[in-house]
């Protein structure tokens, strides 16, 4: 049974940005469903347009990596925000990142390393919505990266779920560093997953998605957007076996 996790964040384009990171963010979450896969989120920062600065879930079920491998990078959206009054069209982006999850054993963190805080867990707009501080933050300070859960009921349960974003953000840094260092890491263009490359471009007035790495177009912007990632998922098997 495979496990990922997926985060998606609002790049440039504010509000609409956001919005645009709550659109994939239910395109994945329904395409799970319709697979068969759990997609539990372990934490979000909701904003209130129906939209996300960010969030990480979990995905576990048969085959998930390889179907969403290529999904890492920034996807860009060319349409006419609901924020847009005068009807011109904006480009915003957001970005998604696809890592393994790792196990303590396979990956351990040295407890001194780590900066452990506690919060209340807020809802969209940033009100508090419980009184208890369950909610969870972790700094590893060597690298400083911060990872947060408050999507879980108890302080252990969000804990649980901050390391293991942490291991997987700490274990992914690792293996692109090491790649770097034997200098394959962009040995090819397909599931390089480079969050900084922009990877798709979603233009709603053309009704079409590009796929720039391998050049694929498909139409129904809608149908795809509604978890319909069947087709962009067999490019990508049939671009693997072709290379």
């Amino acid at each position: 049974m495979d496990r990922i996790l997926l985060e998606v964040r609002a790049g440039a384009g504010g509000d609409e940005a956001a919005i645009f990171a709550g659109d994939l963010v239910r395109m994945y979450q329904r395409f799970a469903e319709k697979t068969g896969w759990r997609f539990s989120v372990l934490d979000s920062n909701q904003t209130t347009l129906e939209g996300f600065k960010s969030l990480v879930a979990e995905i576990k079920g048969e085959g998930v990596r390889e179907a969403l491998q290529h999904e890492s990078g920034v996807h860009r959206v060319q349409r006419i925000p609901k924020t847009e009054k005068s009807g011109r069209v904006h480009t915003s982006t957001a970005s998604v990142a696809v890592m393994p999850v790792v196990e303590p054993q396979e990956f351990d963190l040295n407890p001194s390393d780590l900066d452990i805080s506690f919060f209340r867990s807020s809802g969209p707009g940033g009100q508090n919505v419980n009184k208890v501080e369950t909610a969870v933050r972790i700094v590893h300070k060597p690298t400083g990266v911060v990872v947060a859960s408050q999507s879980g009921r108890s302080q252990s349960a969000n804990k649980e779920s901050a390391m293991s974003m942490l291991r997987s953000k700490i274990y992914e840094e690792m293996q692109r560093m090491e790649a770097e260092k034997r200098g394959d890491m962009r040995r090819s263009q397909i599931g390089s997953g480079d969050r900084s490359e922009k990877i798709r471009t979603y233009n709603f007035p053309q009704d079409r998605v590009t796929d720039h790495r391998i050049g694929k177009k498909w139409h129904n912007i809608e149908s795809l957007l509604e978890g319909n990632l069947e087709p962009v998922v067999k490019a990508f098997k049939k671009a693997e076996e072709e290379k």
